[in-house]
């Protein structure tokens, strides 16, 4: 029924909290038949392996209730999918990642998410997965929103304003709690099968670093590259978009390691200390008048000296030379 629903399918025109997006960029919310031709709604599936109940606000949530909750996408379309703002009839919060292209099949997909959900609830530096859909034609999970946006979003909009947007222990407070998420990924027991590496992210960037109003970091997207395939992210125009590395920048490491882990959050270190970071001969030679885009002072600065050595380390070229999380953490922790 769904596939047969989903042939149907209309756009109509919305105004969404991003209005220059391509077509591959649609929200859920402009599918307008999408549920056309159902005799009865599809509950999603809870990642306790249900769908009565769940910490997930509605109960039980229900497709219908997504498509007609969407109102928005939040930030950019990455390369594993975008993600929507929901707002459910209660009135509860949540986003909604929907995924470009899934190749595994229902029933490992689902194996996969509740997995890597039960393991998101031990963490509260990590974002918790509440439920899921999978058809034909789409595939998503619901997680948990957080109402001051990624870090990605947080810092550049200050930037563009001119502004800066962090004090020293607000930044120090995120780069230690990020690290602790990294410490709880890199430390999960290997997993005896051969496609399900529990012990790694694989997806570490700013714009997955959620912020909650207290400041505290919660890393989202744990697991998703082993759900869903990257696809090249295109323009509106439908020209590929110029990558960070085209553009004169660091960029993320996609290789699906615990040592990528370590070089993505050594970019991250350094954007929350400096800004984005441009490609200029070692950067070790940066300026002493150049280190850090805020005022820090005293002791304050000693101590970010320190995370700039770190993260600094992060991004030697050799991955075996990098710091391992445990060492990160000790580090980080003779700074309280």
């Amino acid at each position: 029924m769904l596939a047969r629903a989903m042939n149907t399918t209309r756009f109509r025109k919305t105004t969404t909290e991003n209005s220059c997006r391509s077509l591959s960029a649609f929200s859920v919310s402009e599918y307008d038949d999408f549920a056309v031709g159902f005799t009865e709604d599809l509950p999603l599936i809870f990642t306790d392996g249900n769908t009565e109940k769940s910490e997930c606000p509605d109960s039980p949530l229900t497709l219908r209730q997504v498509l007609r909750s969407s109102v928005g996408v939040i930030g950019q379309k990455g390369r594993l999918g975008l993600s929507e703002k929901v707002v459910l009839l209660n009135g509860k919060i949540c986003v909604l990642k929907r995924f470009n292209k899934v190749s595994i099949k229902r029933g490992e997909f689902g194996r996969r998410i509740v997995r890597f959900g039960l393991v998101s609830s031990e963490c509260k530096y990590i974002v918790p997965i509440h439920a899921y859909f999978y058809a034909k034609r789409i595939k998503f999970v619901v997680c948990q929103y957080y109402p001051m946006g990624s870090l990605a979003d947080l810092l550049t909009s200050a930037r563009n304003l001119g502004q800066t947007p962090l004090n020293w222990n607000q930044r120090l407070k995120i780069i230690h709690g990020l690290a602790q998420a990294i410490e709880f990924i890199h430390t999960r027991t290997c997993s005896q099968e051969k496609h399900l590496k529990m012990n790694i992210h694989g997806n570490i960037k700013s714009s997955n670093v959620l912020i909650n109003i207290d400041f505290t970091p919660h890393l989202s997207d744990y697991g998703f590259s082993l759900l869903a395939e990257r696809v090249e992210k295109v323009s509106d125009t439908g020209q590929p978009t110029p990558t960070a590395k085209e553009e004169g920048n660091l960029v993320y490491s996609e290789i699906f390691s615990q040592k990528s882990d370590i070089y993505n959050f050594g970019i991250i270190v350094l954007d929350i200390l400096r800004g984005p970071v441009e490609i200029k001969g070692n950067l070790k030679d940066i300026q002493e008048d150049d280190l850090f885009e805020f005022c820090v002072e005293g002791n304050e600065r000693m101590q970010a000296l320190r995370v700039l050595d770190i993260g600094l380390a992060c991004l030697n070229k050799s991955p075996e030379s990098r710091p391992t999380i445990q060492k990160i953490m000790v580090c980080l922790s003779q700074l309280f």
